[in-house]
């Protein structure tokens, strides 16, 4: 299965260009050349990538991380986008 951040590193690549080996976590958009405009195109990609829907407010994404930590948080609130069991609770276990 391929991560958010795997996902988001392809778009990165792709689109703007970047070094592989420049893109980590901790990585800030800024340093990475992404400036506002740069970063409101970073989340239209996404969007069509991801399927999520950034809210039209500013959002203070710095990182990478950022970025990836808030579309999973968008991908969560969508149905069906929480997982229906954690390792330690079985789908089974939840049924009763």
């Amino acid at each position: 299965m391929t991560t958010t951040f795997e996902r988001l590193c392809v778009i990165l690549v792709k689109d703007y260009k970047l070094d592989p080996e420049s893109l980590t976590p901790d990585a800030m958009l800024e340093s990475l050349g992404i400036d506002s405009l740069g970063a409101a195109e970073l989340f239209f990609n996404a969007e069509d990538v991801f399927g999520v829907t950034f809210p039209p407010e500013q959002v203070p994404l710095l990182t990478l991380g950022d970025v990836v930590r808030y579309i999973d948080a968008l991908l969560a609130e969508q149905p069906g986008g929480k997982p229906k069991a954690t390792p330690a609770e079985p789908a089974a276990q939840q049924a009763r």
